[in-house]
């Protein structure tokens, strides 16, 4: 592989049948997500009190009350990172579980148009409320809907998931992915933000790790050959992870283009965030 890359250059990893890879979760923070149970933060244990039915009825009800230990009161800063560096694929865009919607927001522009979505009327409500006079307000719109029964009428070019995976009951995780896979144009991309946690009881947020985004994302064809650092970080998050996939026509040399898929990993621990992007190819 010839030198090792300085601190902060990309590294990147080529998959081959021949050659063993490094798993996706096999560093000791990605294997085993945070060692802090969020149900120790009061407002997440007033929140999984509200949980006691239907999940819909949960997520209404944190609303209602108030009680929304997620919500940052700000865009995502991953996202207004990206948004500035112009690195996002332009056309529609969706961000299930939007909540107040500060990213549906922040991402949308007149090369882009966002749908935030929600299965709770309060938080679309709210979000509504506070957005709708903003300048750039005929580029988004909010809905209330069900993520795993919407049928829009158009696919997306970017999905962006911000804690939602973790959010969900871990059944439902295969239906995630293939939700989502569904929801993707062919050379759409997913970014997706989590919260790595483990050695809890219950949710939400349920325990997660990028072993489970592998165990859901495999079977539909993914296999990682890139990881690069970033120095960006989210303070008020222990351990986050971001995914960025895209599948179409990827040139992968100067002479050959696959079908494919890529991943990009971010990896925030206090302050410090580590960028493992994969490059995941589907055969």
């Amino acid at each position: 592989m010839g030198a090792l890359p300085r601190v902060g250059e990309p590294v990147r990893w080529l998959a081959s049948r021949a050659r063993p890879r490094r798993p996706m979760g096999s560093s000791s923070a990605a294997a085993g997500g945070g060692r802090r149970d969020p149900g120790e933060n009061p407002k997440v244990g007033r929140l999984r009190e509200l949980f006691t039915g239907d999940a819909a009825d949960g997520w209404e009800k944190s609303w209602e009350f108030g009680v929304t230990p997620w919500d940052l009161g700000k865009p995502t800063p991953v996202i207004e990172h990206l948004v500035r560096s112009g690195t996002l694929p332009k056309g529609r865009a969706l961000v299930p579980g939007c909540g107040m919607g500060y990213d549906v927001v922040t991402l949308a522009s007149p090369e882009r148009f966002v749908v935030g979505l929600d299965i709770s009327d309060m938080a679309v409500k709210k979000a509504k409320q506070w957005s709708s006079s903003l300048p750039n307000a005929d580029y988004f719109t909010f809905l209330v809907e069900d993520f795993f029964k919407w049928i829009p009428s158009e696919q997306f070019d970017l999905i962006f998931d911000y804690t939602f995976f973790c959010a969900l009951d871990p059944s439902l995780r295969v239906a995630w992915a293939e939700t989502v896979n569904q929801l993707l144009k062919p050379d759409g991309e997913l970014l997706t933000l989590i919260y790595l946690i483990s050695d809890q009881e219950g949710g939400p947020p349920y325990n997660n790790t990028i072993a489970d985004y592998q165990k859901v994302l495999e079977p539909l064809g993914f296999r990682a050959v890139v990881m690069e650092d970033n120095e960006l970080a989210i303070k008020p998050r222990k351990v986050h992870v971001v995914f960025s996939l895209s599948h179409g026509l990827t040139k992968v040399s100067h002479a050959y283009c696959l079908s494919s898929y890529s991943i990009s990993v971010i990896l925030c621990n206090y302050g410090h965030m580590l960028n493992l992007p994969y490059h995941l190819h589907r055969f």
